[in-house]
């Protein structure tokens, strides 16, 4: 649990990120990753579960960039290789965030953020009341024309939620590591998020992850 000391810091570093983002026109770099941080597995995998209830306090940029590296980065640069696995490697999944100040994607190659939107769309992420004020909702958006054309509407879709699961499953450990708070959610009007993101007819919502500090 946060004291209130570093609660100010965090929301006081997070407010600097924020700034950054919200004035940015190109790609917002995000810190390197430390990947030498956390809790060891066995425990963070006794600690993993799902949490509805958020402190507003939002996540500093170390926090969101060890975040998603660990949620879809590039763990072998030599390779491209990602963090978690994707169907036939075609690595269809793209990660947005969503947060008080806009909408991004994630650039796993480059780590850095893609400002898309400077509104505050979050309530659009989920149908629960908590998603308006979570500090991050994360969208998982898979784009089908990534994949094969010869496979079927429906194992482009089974391959999608495979994919989206590995990559929200990366999230919960990585909380659970860091003390996080987070929860999956598949309860999403699709085609409204859809619309404010700008999402093509080939892209489709999977799943969406909110993420925060555990409320006190």
């Amino acid at each position: 649990m946060m004291t209130i000391t570093t609660l100010r810091r965090v929301t006081a570093a997070a407010l600097a990120l924020a700034a950054g983002l919200a004035c940015a026109q190109q790609a917002v770099p995000l810190p390197p990753p430390q990947t030498d941080q956390g809790r060891p597995l066995m425990q963070a995998l006794r600690e993993r579960k799902s949490s509805r209830e958020f402190a507003p306090g939002a996540l500093p940029p170390q926090v969101l960039s060890n975040l998603l590296w660990a949620a879809y980065g590039v763990n072998r640069p030599a390779s491209g290789g990602r963090t978690a696995p994707s169907a036939r490697d075609r690595q269809a999944i793209d990660v947005y965030l969503t947060t008080a100040e806009g909408l991004y994607r994630y650039d796993a190659k480059t780590h850095t953020l893609q400002p898309l939107l400077g509104r505050d769309i979050r309530a659009l992420t989920g149908t629960q009341d908590y998603v308006k004020t979570a500090p991050v909702n994360l969208v998982y958006v898979a784009d089908f024309s990534r994949m094969e054309s010869e496979m079927s509407e429906t194992d482009k879709k089974i391959a999608a939620s495979a994919d989206a699961g590995f990559i929200g499953q990366n999230v919960y450990l990585y909380c659970a590591s860091e003390r996080l708070a987070t929860v999956v959610r598949g309860s999403i009007d699709e085609a409204a998020l859809a619309k404010a993101m700008g999402l093509k007819p080939q892209q489709r919502i999977v799943l969406s992850q909110s993420v925060g500090y555990p409320k006190p």
